[in-house]
């Protein structure tokens, strides 16, 4: 699976951006797809995660509320909507794919078989 994020950039704090996650190369809906960041001088983070139907979800404590993770799986496409936007939110976004098989192995970078080349995410105070 190849993937390629966009939609990052730079906004206010309390502002509004969609990420978009484009796949192609296999069958997307077999995937489990997740949102991962960095920060510079931080470890990669779990932000959001979206089963293979796009049933279930689950997000990182810090973005609950805000976030929402989405697919198309018709456009072979995951979202991440992200609202009430914080200078700490910060970082370089990360698509990921994988066959995980369990919703508590989605926080879980080494779970993932394929990744994006990531988008910027700046967000000023």
């Amino acid at each position: 699976v190849q993937l390629q994020a966009s939609g990052g950039g730079l906004v206010q704090a309390g502002g509004s951006l969609r990420l978009s996650c484009a796949a192609s190369g296999r069958t997307f809906s077999n995937y489990v797809m997740g949102w991962f960041r960095q920060a510079p001088g931080k470890e990669r983070e779990f932000v959001a995660g979206i089963n293979s139907n796009g049933v279930s979800t689950a997000y990182t404590d810090s973005v609950k509320g805000r976030f929402t993770i989405s697919r198309d799986n018709a456009k072979n496409t995951v979202y991440l909507q992200m609202n009430t936007l914080k200078p700490e939110d910060t970082a370089l976004y990360y698509c990921a794919a994988g066959t995980l098989r369990y919703s508590s192995t989605w926080y879980d970078d080494a779970q993932y078989d394929y990744w994006g080349q990531g988008t910027q995410v700046t967000v000023s105070s």
